[in-house]
């Protein structure tokens, strides 16, 4: 069934058992899973069946905290979400970044990864993953075999690729719009969540369009699915029974918004950059699904040094200094320059497929004549785990949206641990690599100083400053003091509000999230369920 607010007159209250707010993986997966359980849904998007900047610009807001990037431009408010551009990179947590860290304050969930295993396993159904493997084996199946750095240092964990794209778009839900179950509704834009008088439950949410009267819908159950800033935002602006906002007695919500900060290591000199960096190429095809490995610092060395759970990948390119390339200026151009439109999207997906056939077929050889002509150096990269921080948050503005509501700051901060963890890494690599014969690492320069800095350099990847990976701002936690969420993603306090996606995230690991957030999503969707 579909609803269109931008069409719809009259304020009839929206019935169901289950409204979710925010219709991205998140929101999609928990939709589809309650529909074949037979539960009936409301399923609230903000936006259209395709982006329209009346809509998009709700997003505004300012950075106050580290430069990142802007936050109207940062997320999408469409059906499908963010996931429409996604470039379908997966893979689990670890089980580290589960565990409580001695060496990493405010770590360590309430629930391990044990009880996601069957989750995940269902989530890498949903994405047609293929096998479930993650590991050092993939070597062996792609005909190939990394340098045997030893067990306590670094270890290999391979991304495996979604190839079909937008798997979450309006085209790809039709069972969703023709199910007797499911109520999806475009243009319902969450402006407020009631609670009861006591705070224990939600009554009703309020959704308008942006050219209607609001309408209530309710429900049994509610569940948050918009996102770590939009989630945050939501709870922080329902502030008239809880003063501070919904679930915010302890003033949690909002806090410890994480990032997976991107940055140069270093220079890796070798007498033999294009080997290594073949090794380590962006993707290897793996029967239908494409593979790409990640050096990954072991459990070992981490609590050895104290350092978080980061990743590192290697890059031939020219001196940095030179600054960014024609090519990959034109590309930066295209993606910004062009809005997320069906028409913008399927030029932005072309471009793309055309870089990956000539990645497939034509880059190593080129790759290999910059190298042997001394036009590329050999480089190595961080997808960092940024340290949970407290500081690190999304807070309300003065300046008011469309529907009157406060809009966003997000005041991202790293520390002292984060920028420590870089550089303790790549002078570990370096040791490697020396005691292998296989080359050394110069540190990159910002990482010699003390401060907390962590300069953009727009040479490091199309993603310079992080991956575009909200997470935190409602964390999972046993206690309201310390988080959002219990293990159940429930709202601490609250009998019927829930919240899906990675802004429950307690700690963030080096992992892209979207294969946690749905796994997750199908066991809120079980128990929810057992609710019922």
């Amino acid at each position: 069934m579909l609803t269109d607010l931008d069409k719809h007159s009259g304020t009839a209250t929206l019935n169901a058992d289950v409204c979710i707010v925010g219709a991205g993986a998140a929101g999609i997966t928990l939709a589809r899973d309650l529909m074949l359980a037979g539960v009936d849904v409301v399923l609230l998007e903000g936006g259209g069946m395709d982006f329209e900047n009346s809509t998009q610009s709700l997003f505004d807001g300012r950075n106050v905290g580290m430069e990142y990037y802007e936050l109207e431009h940062s997320r999408l408010r469409f059906f499908g979400g963010t996931t429409n551009i996604w470039g379908g990179r997966c893979i689990p947590l670890d089980p580290i970044d589960f565990k409580k860290r001695d060496w990493v304050p405010h770590s360590g969930w309430p629930i391990d990864l044990g009880v996601l295993d069957s989750w995940y396993r269902m989530a890498q159904q949903t994405l047609e993953l293929g096998d479930y493997r993650y590991g050092e084996e993939i070597w062996q199946e792609i005909a190939d075999s990394a340098p045997d750095f030893s067990e306590d240092s670094f270890r290999t964990l391979f991304w495996r690729f979604d190839n079909m794209r937008e798997r979450f778009s309006w085209s790809r839900c039709a069972d969703l719009v023709a199910s007797d179950r499911v109520n999806v509704v475009l243009h319902a834009n969450a402006v407020h969540v009631q609670a009861n008088a006591a705070g224990t439950a939600i009554t009703h949410i309020d959704v308008q369009a942006l050219s209607q009267d609001t309408i209530p819908v309710k429900a049994k159950h509610y569940v948050l699915a918009c996102g770590a800033i939009e989630n945050a935002r939501l709870l922080l602006a329902s502030r008239d029974i809880e003063k501070n906002g919904i679930g915010n007695s302890s003033d949690q919500v909002g806090r410890y918004f994480m990032e997976h900060p991107h940055g140069r290591v270093g220079r890796i000199e070798t007498k033999n950059p294009y080997d290594l960096w073949a090794l380590f190429r962006k993707r290897f095809r793996k029967g239908d699904t494409d593979v790409a490995p990640s050096l990954v610092a072991s459990e070992a060395l981490q609590e050895r040094l104290g350092v978080l759970n980061s990743a590192m990948t290697f890059k031939l390119q020219r001196d940095p200094d030179v600054g960014v390339s024609l090519n990959k200026r034109a590309y930066m151009s295209l993606k910004h320059n062009l809005n997320p439109t069906k028409s913008g999207r399927l030029l932005w997906h072309s471009y793309r497929n055309v870089r990956a056939f000539l990645q497939r077929h034509i880059r190593l050889p080129l790759e290999r004549a910059r190298v042997r002509f001394g036009k590329a150096g050999l480089y190595v990269m961080t997808r960092a785990e940024q340290a949970p921080n407290p500081e690190s948050r999304v807070i309300l503005g003065n300046e008011l949206d469309h529907f009157g509501n406060p809009r966003v700051e997000l005041d991202w901060q790293l520390n002292a641990q984060d920028k420590y963890t870089v550089r303790i890494l790549g002078e570990s690599l370096g040791t490697e690599l020396e005691r292998l014969s296989l080359g050394k690492v110069h540190i990159a320069e910002w990482l010699k100083d003390s401060s907390h800095a962590w300069p953009v350099d727009p040479t490091v990847s199309n993603h310079p400053i992080g991956g575009y990976h909200h997470m935190g701002t409602t964390r999972m936690s046993e206690q309201a003091s310390s988080g959002v969420v219990d293990k159940h993603l429930a709202v601490h306090g609250y009998n019927n509000l829930h919240v899906a996606g990675s802004s429950v995230f307690t700690t963030g690991g080096w992992a892209n999230p979207t294969l946690t957030i749905i796994a997750l999503s199908h066991r809120l969707a079980a128990h929810l369920k057992n609710l019922l």
